[in-house]
């Protein structure tokens, strides 16, 4: 682990909110144990350990039903520890991996098989070197025969130059935790209103409403972010998906409570409807209806 990495909360506190049954955490990840599953050569972080079995024993301390479990970016493609954390879970986990892209058929396929339903291309440019888009094209061609979606994780400052982008490859696609607003701007600002438009304008287009502890300029309280994912929850009811983001890597202002974290959602979903919406329905439809193993 980096000297200067923060591990997760080793004792994250019940939250006060009860997520209705049936609950999906939409947005977590796996690291290790590295002693089985080794970090990428590359890589530009070293995290803590944060095997499945600890992923697992949170979602039952928060009351959640499932994970989808996403590839992070210091395994880099090897997904040897998303998949297994996925055979060990059966059918209330589902993947994003991560992949390169002269992955055969086949090979995406068997991660089908496994619970793989995404692949996420990562713009961020401090965890990732960048890739021509040439690539992620290529690769959005091959996953196109099995109803997969993308992924994407940028940061605001970049979207405008991505839109071109992101229209191009004309499937559904995941944006990760709201595109990252700065919120010391407030919602009404240009920045955050473009990623709004793109929203309206791109039905194809969901957001994770997701991450407050990143987006935060008052940890650990998080009410400065609650306007802005109450307005795309708001705005875009079926297109939205929330999660804890465990084990919280490279964060560097605090250790997250994910216990306080859950205790967010009725700030940002107000009404039952909200919520269902938001934890159950839209990742049960985007993940697990009509999908096989």
């Amino acid at each position: 682990m980096d000297a200067d990495y923060l591990p997760f909360h080793d004792n994250p506190s019940k939250p006060a909110f009860s997520v209705p049954e049936g609950a999906v955490d939409a947005h977590c990840h796996v690291f290790g144990p590295a002693e089985t599953f080794p970090y990428h050569p590359k890589r530009k972080y070293t995290p803590c350990d944060a095997p499945k079995e600890q992923l697992f024993a949170l979602r039952d301390h928060l009351g959640f039903a499932r994970n989808v479990i996403v590839q992070a970016s210091c395994h880099g493609t090897d997904n040897a520890a998303l998949l297994d954390a996925l055979q060990y879970a059966g059918n209330l986990a589902r993947g994003v991996a991560v992949v390169d892209p002269d992955i055969t058929a086949d090979e995406l396929q068997a991660m089908h098989n496994t619970g793989v339903r995404a692949v996420r291309f990562n713009f961020v440019k401090r965890l990732v070197d960048t890739t021509p888009k040439e690539i992620f094209l290529g690769i959005a061609e091959k996953i196109r025969p099995l109803g997969w979606h993308i992924v994407v994780y940028f940061e605001t400052q970049d979207l405008e130059e991505l839109t071109p982008f992101l229209i191009q490859l004309n499937t559904l696609i995941v944006v990760d935790h709201m595109g990252r607003p700065d919120v010391s701007k407030g919602v009404g600002h240009e920045d955050f209103q473009r990623f709004v438009t793109l929203l309206e304008e791109h039905e194809n287009i969901w957001t994770k409403v997701s991450c407050p502890e990143r987006l935060t300029l008052n940890p650990p309280n998080y009410d400065d972010v609650v306007p802005f994912a109450r307005t795309l929850v708001e705005r875009f009811p079926n297109r939205v998906l929330w999660g804890t983001d465990w084990p919280h890597p490279n964060m560097n202002s605090h250790i997250p409570d994910d216990g306080k974290l859950v205790d967010v959602i009725p700030k940002i979903a107000p009404t039952p409807d909200l919520k269902k919406a938001l934890l159950i329905d839209n990742p049960m439809r985007l993940y697990w209806q009509n999908q096989t193993r």
